[in-house]
C-alpha cells in the first residue's frame, strides 16, 4: 500500500489541514446562554462530557467563530497530565467553543485528508510516540504547543484506504457510542424511579390522595403503603417506615493487597479492582479490572472475593467514586464493598448509595486526605421501608440494570477489537477487506 509521509506544517501550508488553540475566555463573557466553552476537563478517554460546561453570551457568536467547532475536528488536550488525549466531534453534537488548554485539528480538504482517519490516526503509535517526545515541562505540567504540532509526521495511505480505515473503526466506535447512551437514559430511569420512590414517596403521596396504583410500582407493594406521614430527623416520612444508619442496613466489607513482591500473587484470572478500573455513573456497572490476582494472592492477603452484584465504594482520594460488579473480584484497602441487608437487593443498595455518597463526602475525615471510614458509615441517616417495598425496588428497574450491564460488555468487546485493529489498519499491516469489516461488528 502507497503511504506518503507529511508533517503537520506542510499540510497546513498547503491548506489541507487547520490547526488551531482555543479562545482564551474572560470569566465576565461567560455566564450566558450562547455557546458552549468547552475546557480540557470535560475531554475524556472515550466521549465528550457536556454537563457543567459554561456559555458565552450568544452576542459574542461572531467574534468566536474561529474558534467554534465543527463536525468531523479533532480535539486534543494540549497541556497537564491529560496532554495528548483525542476526542472526535461529531454531527449530534453541540457547538462549542474550544478553550486555550485544547488544539483543534480540522482537515479542509476531505479528498487528501479524511476526517475519520485522522480521528484514528490520533490515536495510534505514530502519533503517540511523537507527543512523548514533544511534551515539555512548563510550570511541572506537561505541554504540546502549536510551534511542536507543526513538527508532527503522518503517513498517509490513499483516500480510499483512509475512508475505508476510518469506516470500519467508526461503526465500532458507533456502536460503542449508542451503548453508552442507552445506558445513560437507562441509569436516568433507575434513578427516578428510587428517587420517586425513596426521596420524593410519590407511591404513598398518590396512595394518600386516593389513588389506587401507582405506575412504577407492583401493585402488592403499592397495596402495602400506609397513606400517613409522621415526622423524622429527617423531615416527614411514611408511616411504618424508619430513619437508620447506613451502616445498618448494609454488611462492609474491607479490601486488600496482595504483596506485590511476590510474583505468585499477581497475573492470575481473578479480578482485582482499584479506583482507576471505576465506569462512569451511567455505566454502573465494573465489567473487569486492569489488574489480575491469583488465588494464592487471593489467599495471601486480606482481600476478599467479592459476589456479583456487591456495590463498591472508594474511600481515599476521589471518595465515593462507585461501581457495581458485574463479576466475582476482588478490590483494594482503598475501598468498601457494601451488600443490603433486610430485604435491600443489589440494587437497591446501590441506589441508596448513590444518594448518600455527597453526605458521606462531607463527612469523610482527615485533613490531608479526605477518607470514608467505617465510622463515617454510621453517621449517614437512610430511610427504610418494609422488606416488601425495598425487594419490589430491585424487580422493576432488573430489567434496565442488566441491560445495562449486557451492553456495557458489548461495548468492552467491541473496544478490544477496536484496539487490536487500529495500529495493524493504520501501518498497513492488515488491508481494508469485507471479512475484516464483518468480523468487527459479528
Amino acid at each position: 500500500m502507497r503511504r506518503n509521509v507529511h508533517t503537520f506544517g506542510s499540510l497546513i501550508d498547503d491548506g489541507t489541514l487547520s490547526v488551531t488553540d482555543g479562545y482564551r475566555a474572560k470569566n465576565v463573557e461567560l455566564g450566558g446562554d450562547g455557546l458552549l466553552f468547552l475546557r480540557a476537563g470535560h475531554v475524556t478517554d472515550t466521549h465528550i462530557n457536556f454537563e457543567g460546561v459554561d456559555r458565552f453570551s450568544k452576542a459574542l457568536a461572531p467574534k468566536l467563530e474561529d474558534k467554534t467547532s465543527r463536525p468531523g475536528d479533532v480535539a486534543v488536550t494540549t497541556k497537564g497530565n491529560s496532554t495528548g488525549r483525542t476526542t472526535f466531534v461529531t454531527e449530534d453534537m453541540p457547538t462549542f467553543v474550544y478553550s486555550p488548554h485544547l488544539s483543534r485539528w480540522r482537515s479542509l480538504d476531505h479528498d487528501i485528508l479524511c476526517p475519520g482517519f485522522l480521528r484514528y490516526w490520533s490515536r495510534g503509535r505514530e502519533f503517540v510516540e511523537q507527543l512523548h517526545g514533544m511534551m515539555v515541562s512548563t510550570d511541572m505540567a506537561p505541554y504540546l504547543s502549536l510551534r511542536d504540532q507543526r513538527l508532527l509526521r503522518i503517513m498517509l495511505p490513499t483516500i480510499d484506504e483512509q475512508r475505508a480505515i476510518a469506516s470500519v473503526l467508526g461503526s465500532l466506535d458507533d456502536k460503542i457510542e449508542l451503548n453508552r447512551r442507552m445506558n445513560h437514559t437507562l441509569e436516568q430511569m433507575a434513578a427516578a424511579i428510587f428517587k420517586a420512590w425513596f426521596v420524593d414517596f410519590e407511591p404513598v403521596r398518590a396512595k394518600a390522595s386516593g389513588a389506587t396504583s401507582f405506575p412504577s410500582m407492583p401493585q402488592p407493594a403499592f397495596d402495602a403503603l400506609p397513606t400517613t406521614f409522621v415526622n423524622s430527623e429527617l423531615g416527614p416520612i411514611p408511616d411504618g417506615w424508619e430513619v437508620k444508619p447506613f451502616s445498618d442496613c448494609v454488611t462492609i466489607w474491607s479490601g486488600g493487597t496482595p504483596k506485590r513482591s511476590e510474583s505468585s500473587f499477581w497475573g492470575g484470572d481473578i479480578p482485582w479492582y482499584s479506583v482507576k478500573d471505576a465506569p462512569s455513573e451511567s455505566d454502573a456497572w465494573v465489567i473487569d479490572t486492569s489488574e489480575k490476582i491469583t488465588q494464592e494472592g487471593l489467599d495471601g492477603s486480606a482481600a476478599k472475593l467479592l459476589p456479583i452484584g456487591t456495590t463498591i465504594i472508594s474511600a481515599r482520594g476521589t471518595v465515593g467514586t462507585l461501581a457495581l460488579t458485574a463479576i466475582p473480584m476482588a478490590m483494594n484497602q482503598s475501598c468498601y464493598g457494601l451488600e443490603g441487608v433486610a430485604g435491600a437487593g443489589s440494587y437497591l443498595t446501590y441506589w441508596r448509595t448513590r444518594q448518600a455518597v455527597d453526605l458521606l463526602r462531607q463527612r469523610s475525615h482527615g485533613s490531608v486526605f479526605d477518607t470514608i471510614t467505617r465510622d463515617t458509615f454510621d453517621g449517614v441517616p437512610i430511610v427504610t421501608a418494609p422488606p416488601a417495598v425495598l425487594s419490589a425496588f430491585d424487580k422493576v428497574v432488573e430489567g434496565s440494570m442488566h441491560l445495562m450491564k449486557q451492553s456495557g460488555t458489548e461495548s468492552r468487546i467491541l473496544a478490544e477489537t477496536r484496539d487490536a485493529l487500529l495500529p495493524k489498519l493504520l501501518s498497513g499491516e492488515v488491508r481494508v477487506e469485507s471479512i475484516v469489516i464483518e468480523e468487527a461488528l459479528a
